[in-house]
């Protein structure tokens, strides 16, 4: 087995590589007669936090390769990604014969060698741990090659119906611009909210869903500002989104206003990828004094090169104007037979003028605020008349920040958290 990794040509590196050389290198060192017993619980080790981390439960070996092909970004994978694979690929086609022998290896031969019994226990693993969503994916890619007849086909069938990498097999991510490029970091913890949980706002889900939609029917479609009143529901839209069409091939990147200047790297780094793009900013405000907007203005305008047709930006701010307007700004006004504006202020405001859909996200009223309520009580099966749950919703709205949807959510899980079992 150890000699099979190293002739592998175009499957060359990857997540999940580092503990398939390990295990090669135990495998190779201890036919060799070398003492490698506590490398070996080391790799087993190893391989128990990858299962954690994902969720893997059955075959943890074949579990490890199939990662190992489902995060493989390699020239073949891409091309199978994007649905452009004309002529077939021989180099992958030998190192998917060579996959096969791996993926079906059986490691409790290294007991045997060792003269231990761990490596047997990986094969029928129980995890306790949530399966994450990329490793629901890993596990459906090991269940289809664990019956499969020719891995070349059925791993390209794989990547062409649930794509390669961190951005195929997850939902949402941030991003780590300490290095020279931009790496994508999957959120693993992503709420399962759906727009269905959000209270009311039919209109703007509407209109947030009908852009989405026709984005990822590759129509037209606009960037788009969420804005209103704070705890209304703008983040969960956007987060609802990236459950709703994720199998559509929706991918949330969420940028921070401190990485604004990295945000053509981070379009360079998806626009040859096969799935449609946001890049979602929150709470997007900026004061008099920072430039960082100018960064996403350029971006939204585009330049030589056009932002392209898979990528869109969402944002959401409590300002309508994302820019803070001072005094000195209307100060600063030119008349010549007309009033204008001055150029400052021009710039300022037609950053929120360069998103061509625009959704306010208003306060509820207090009727609306009291049916929000009566709606999580049904949902969380609390069972108190709605008169006294209004009444003290009102005390505890004055003392929390008004009426909105976040008031209402913590007042009803503080009802939850205190009643009598």
């Amino acid at each position: 087995m150890y000699n099979l990794l190293e002739n592998l040509i175009i499957f060359s590196a990857g997540e999940g590589r580092t503990i398939l050389d390990e295990i090669a290198s135990i495998y190779r060192k201890a036919e060799n007669g070398e003492d490698v017993t506590s490398r070996a619980y080391q790799a087993v080790r190893s391989i128990l936090k990858t299962a954690s981390k994902y969720g893997f439960s059955g075959n943890l070996w074949k579990s490890t390769v199939a990662l190992y092909i489902a995060y493989n970004e390699n020239p073949f994978s891409l091309s199978a990604e994007r649905n452009d694979s004309v002529h077939e690929n021989i180099f992958a086609k030998r190192d998917c014969n060579i996959l096969s022998e791996i993926f079906n290896f059986d490691l409790s031969e290294l007991d045997k060698v060792l003269k231990t019994d761990c490596f047997e226990l990986l094969k029928n693993y129980e995890s306790d741990e949530p399966v994450s969503d990329a490793g629901k994916v890993i596990n459906k890619l090991c269940n289809q090659l664990s019956s499969s007849e020719n891995f070349y086909e059925d791993i390209s069938q794989f990547y062409m119906e649930n794509g390669v990498g961190v951005l195929g097999l997850n939902k949402a991510f941030s991003v780590d611009t300490e290095h020279e490029e931009p790496y994508f970091v999957p959120v693993r913890t992503l709420s399962q909210i759906k727009l269905s949980d959000l209270i009311g706002y039919q209109v703007q889900k509407e209109k947030l869903t009908g852009n989405t939609t026709a984005f990822l029917k590759k129509k037209p479609a606009n960037n788009v500002l969420l804005f209103g009143d704070g705890g209304t529901g703008k983040s969960t839209s956007i987060r609802a989104l990236a459950n709703q069409y994720y199998d559509d091939g929706l991918r949330i990147i969420q940028v921070y206003r401190h990485q604004m200047r990295y945000l053509n790297k981070i379009i360079t780094a998806v626009k040859r990828r096969n799935y449609r793009f946001i890049i979602y900013m929150d709470d997007l405000s900026f004061e008099d004094f920072e430039t960082e907007y100018k960064y996403l203005k350029a971006v939204i305008e585009g330049g030589l090169e056009q932002r392209p047709e898979n990528v869109l930006i969402y944002a959401t701010s409590n300002r309508r104007h994302l820019i803070k307007e001072t005094w000195k700004d209307r100060d600063d006004m030119e008349h010549d037979g007309d009033l204008h504006r001055s150029d400052s202020i021009e710039e300022k405001l037609s950053l929120a003028d360069r998103f061509g859909v625009q959704i306010y996200y208003g306060k509820p009223t207090r009727e609306e605020f009291h049916h929000i309520i009566e709606v999580l009580a049904i949902r969380e099966k609390i069972m108190i008349d709605f008169d006294v749950l209004h009444s003290e919703a009102n005390k505890w709205e004055v003392r929390h920040g008004g009426v909105s949807g976040r008031s209402a959510r913590q007042f009803i899980d503080y009802i939850k958290g205190t009643e009598e079992h």
